[in-house]
């Protein structure tokens, strides 16, 4: 194998096509850069240079063999430059996970904020739901998750970025739309709802539950996300309990009302992270975090 000495050696060569500037290039004496460049043509078996009386020039290998030994080079010079950023968290990947209204809420100003922050940090996104997330972070396969409590203890940490009320989405020719007032628990007790899973959608279903009595009657489709409700709202397939940021877009055919009876801290969402990670770019991400975070 060659070294990174022979391979300056030969680049200096190959540019300078003179052994003595070259030579002069390197700070060195000819006679050793010739033993480098004779050292190196017998490792490699080639002939890199034909010797001539007013200096030298490449063969057909030493032109493709100067292209490899600059990449190898640049490498070589930038490699501990890289290692040196990544330690120190400005370069690198963050793997962030986040439910699908994280979108339309906090996840855009988060990722300003890191650009700002740590612009050679690379950020891959992924939706998915709280219980996915957690599973990633704990697997470590996230490095950041926008995700709903409750927050597991064990090497866990979080910040709350999100708090708000609930809403609900009734379509545009609904009386209640028409009478455009907030709603009260009351009023829905015999509307037709279009519910949460049970199973992919627990946290917001437990909110709904725990605030009106929804009786199996009532419920028309049982969905996973806010939004495939609000489509189907549109649809006319009832009326939805939905997070108050939904009303901040306007959805055709939908006519977001707030809930008079929520809280205004009902939802929540949290940044969640390992505290066993050992991921660089997590820790750039962290101040960001918590310049970001709500008071609960």
């Amino acid at each position: 194998m060659f070294t990174l000495d022979q391979a300056r050696a030969f680049v200096a060569v190959a540019e300078e096509l003179h052994f003595s500037r070259a030579a002069e290039r390197l700070h060195m004496t000819q006679p050793p850069l010739s033993r480098q460049i004779q050292k190196l043509e017998a490792t490699l078996g080639v002939h890199l240079l034909l010797r001539e009386s007013r200096g030298v020039r490449l063969t057909a290998a030493g032109e493709a063999f100067l292209i490899e030994c600059r990449q190898l080079l640049e490498k070589a010079e930038s490699a501990p430059v890289r290692a040196r950023l990544v330690e120190q968290g400005k370069i690198g990947l963050l793997r962030i996970g986040h439910t699908s209204m994280a979108s339309f809420s906090v996840l855009g100003e988060l990722l300003r904020r890191i650009n700002e922050e740590a612009p050679g940090v690379k950020v891959e996104l992924r939706e998915m739901v709280t219980s996915r997330q957690i599973e990633g972070l704990t697997d470590g396969t996230l490095d950041i998750g926008l995700a709903r409590p409750p927050v597991p203890e064990e090497f866990i940490d979080s910040v709350p970025l999100l708090l708000e009320g609930l809403a609900v989405a009734v379509a545009d020719d609904h009386p209640l739309a028409r009478r455009g007032e907030a709603v009260s628990v009351d009023e829905l007790r015999t509307e037709p709802l279009i519910m949460y899973s049970i199973t992919e959608a627990q946290y917001f279903r437990d909110l709904v539950v725990s605030l009106l009595h929804v009786s199996d009657e009532q419920v028309t489709y049982t969905v996973s996300q806010a939004l495939t409700m609000v489509t189907l709202v549109a649809a006319g397939h009832g009326s939805a309990v939905i997070p108050a940021s939904a009303g901040l877009f306007s959805f055709p055919g939908v006519t977001v009302l707030s809930l008079r009876e929520s809280p205004a801290d009902a939802v929540q969402l949290h940044a969640m992270w390992s505290s066993e990670s050992n991921n660089p770019a997590l820790r750039s991400a962290l101040p960001v975090l918590n310049t970001l975070a709500v008071s609960s």
